[in-house]
């Protein structure tokens, strides 16, 4: 076992990339761990924190590949990674290829000055500086970049409203714009139903429901999970709003975000009041939102966000909220199938509001779980590595994902995390999610369906095993398939994420 790293000067390659590449090269037999980052000093902090040695020298502007392994695959990680980091693009056939690289905002808006967007994915103590550039370039932004502070945040969101700019996010990793999918977004339809979202698998979860109802999307705008902080005040949301509400094309707008500041709840639905479009408002764990409110509709989950506002496009009834099984004959049949220790509930998520919409809804079923994100009245766990009774954990939060992939883009930490969980006597029921499009995993489930396949032969207690897919039969990924495959495996699919966590709620209520 050898560790092997390469520096490649002023190299840039925004985080999604480098994530893609280090999955890639993380799949390498042979490779213990890799890690591809930019040299900043947080970053070599963590590569040393994770094992590779504490002689790594670099830049911020410069990029680092690190590899742990036998030396024959560190070698084949560090040629596959020149390769793909230095690839250069298809010149295609419009003659539009670059004949100089960006370097800047400035000279991109040279280039091409039609642009109003710039896509900010460098690490958090240089995002604030790359934005104030672009707004004051007159760019609309969209920051993918993480760990900016609420003050810079505010900062920036400030500059923005002067300049009568928009910024989504910082940590903002979900857009459609134009039909155009940014960071990890779905491929649907458009349409003319508009969406803002503070939660990037929460707009997923509410554009892809709306694809499969069969309507589609005029523009989809994440604010970033911070936007209705107290500190914040919703500006981004507020923006957002105003510029669906002016837009011809959008006839129904959708806000989801996590419980916002009261005060800046407040103020939002007092602007959504005086739009003269109706507009359909999710607030995960609001308890005061049961009627609807002049223009205003209240659902009561991600995808019910979306039922409504499809309802209300095509002037429907209202749905009810479905929290029923289908077919609760099939949960007797597999109770009876359990152990007598096995009683709790191990969610495993890659979509944090997925993490926080299944705890919100076993919560309300009594269930109080640990969490390493944990609601009001669950608990955090005592070792995030480790579940205890109810556990429902978000892998894509940084306790998982320090120098490693997000698992969305490589799911093998959530693929480990679910067969420790199903090898643990106590668990009942497995809850995932698996979530499609464009950043994510290209083969999602290749690898669990042979870890549920060694479970099946190999366990002698058989959790219930329940899950989500995220996506639309436009994905690059094959929704279709990935449902079959797991179907065949014995997962139960259910059609949304909040029906998943009833689904393993009421069967996890029944054992007791």
């Amino acid at each position: 076992m050898i560790i092997k790293y390469k520096k490649f000067e002023n190299l840039y390659q925004d985080s999604v990339s480098l994530m893609q590449v280090s999955a890639r090269l993380n799949k390498i037999d042979g490779v213990d761990e890799a890690s591809v980052a930019m040299g900043t000093e947080a970053n070599i902090a963590r590569m040393t924190d994770a094992g590779f040695g504490t002689d790594i020298v670099a830049k911020p502007n410069d990029l680092v590949v690190a590899v742990r392994g036998e030396e024959a695959a560190c070698n084949e990680a560090i040629d596959v990674a020149y390769e793909a980091l230095t690839a250069k693009p298809d010149a295609g056939d419009d003659g539009q290829q670059f004949s100089q690289p960006l370097t800047s905002f400035a000279l991109g808006v040279d280039q091409h000055p039609d642009a109003n967007l710039a896509l900010i994915s460098v690490p958090g103590e240089y995002a604030t500086a790359e934005a104030m550039k672009a707004l004051n370039l007159g760019l609309n932004v969209m920051m993918f970049s993480d760990n900016v502070s609420v003050a810079d945040e505010r900062a920036i969101k400030d500059l923005a409203q002067q300049k009568e700019l928009m910024v989504m996010g910082p940590d903002c990793g979900t857009a459609i714009i134009n039909g155009i999918p940014l960071g990890f977004a779905n491929v649907v339809r458009r349409g003319a139903i508009g969406v803002v979202a503070a939660s990037g698998t929460g707009l997923q979860e509410a554009t892809c429901r709306v694809h499969q109802l069969g309507e589609g999307i005029s523009q989809a705008l994440g604010t970033g999970g911070h936007d209705l902080h107290q500190d914040v005040g919703g500006i981004s949301m507020l923006q957002g709003l105003r510029a669906l509400a002016d837009d011809a094309e959008t006839k129904v707008i959708v806000l989801i975000s996590k419980p916002p500041a009261k005060a800046i709840a407040e103020r939002i639905l007092e602007a959504a009041s005086k739009v003269s479009k109706p507009v359909v408002v999710h607030f995960l764990g609001a308890t005061d939102s049961n009627t609807a409110l002049n223009n205003i509709q209240f659902a009561h989950s991600l995808a019910h966000s979306a039922e409504v506002a499809v309802a209300v496009l095509n002037d429907q009834a209202i749905p009810a909220v479905q929290t029923e099984p289908k077919d609760n004959s099939v949960l007797a049949g597999l109770a009876t199938s359990l152990a007598p220790t096995q009683r709790y509930i191990r969610g495993v998520f890659a979509g944090g509001t997925f993490c926080f919409e299944a705890q919100i809804i076993a919560d309300q079923y009594g269930l109080k779980a640990y969490s390493n994100t944990p609601i009001a009245g669950n608990s955090l766990l005592d070792d995030v590595w480790s579940s205890q009774q109810h556990t429902i954990v978000d892998l894509g939060d940084d306790d998982f994902t320090q120098g490693k992939p997000h698992p969305m883009i490589d799911p093998t930490l959530r693929n480990e995390r679910i067969l420790q969980d199903a090898q643990d006597p106590d668990t009942a029921v497995i809850l995932f999610d698996v979530v499609l499009g464009y950043g994510a995993s290209e083969t999602p489930v290749a690898d669990l369906l042979d870890i549920i396949a060694q479970v099946r032969r190999d366990s002698a207690t058989q959790p219930v095993f329940i899950a989500h897919v995220c996506g639309t039969d436009l994905d690059p990924q094959s929704c279709d398939l990935i449902r079959a495959s797991l179907t065949t495996a014995e997962v139960l699919i259910a059609d949304s994420n909040a029906d998943a966590a009833h689904l393993a709620a009421q069967f996890v209520s029944q054992l007791s």
